[in-house]
């Protein structure tokens, strides 16, 4: 099934990693392709213990799209699809993939998007295929099986607080 974690609060990665860690808990493959993510995070130390997951992502993180080079746009959408290519390489042998920022990558044009219908559209019917990100396009709400909209009530990024190592990071 096609499951989409959206909105503008806070856990839609936290909610994937959560449903990749029941899936190895219940001895099925994951592979998880982080886009627009390069900094180091606390979950990617834990994810490295559990063999039934593997992560993929760029080697470096980016910043936001607004302030990326024509140079760093160019370096993030060779990854981005080098990254798809791979997941989509790996599709008879995964149970679950789950493709973080997805949604945001596609909404800025930071990954091909011929490759991006391929790899969710046409996936195999024994794959579970997560995606996460602020707001999906039409035709991914249309091909989702579960939609989960995380919606931000009150935050402390809008008091200043900056993200915190183990709890945003």
């Amino acid at each position: 099934m096609l499951e989409i974690y959206c909105g503008d609060g806070k856990g839609k990665t936290t909610a994937a990693l959560g449903l990749a860690i029941r899936a190895a808990g219940a001895g099925l493959r994951v592979h998880i392709v982080q886009l627009m993510k390069g900094r180091p995070t606390s979950e990617l130390a834990a994810l490295a213990k559990i063999p039934e997951i593997s992560v993929s992502r760029c080697d470096r993180d980016y910043g936001f799209p607004a302030s990326m080079s024509e140079t760093d746009m160019a370096e993030i959408i060779a990854c981005h699809n080098a990254l798809l290519r791979e997941a989509e390489a790996l599709l008879p042998e995964l149970d679950v993939l789950i493709l973080d920022e997805f949604n945001s990558a596609c909404r800025h044009g930071l990954l091909d998007r011929g490759l991006a219908d391929r790899v969710v559209l046409d996936r195999p019917e024994n794959l579970e295929l997560v995606l996460t990100g602020r707001r999906p396009e039409q035709k991914y709400i249309d091909a989702a099986d579960y939609i989960s909209e995380i919606t931000a009530v009150k935050h402390p990024y809008s008091r200043g607080v900056k993200a915190r190592k183990g709890i945003e990071l």
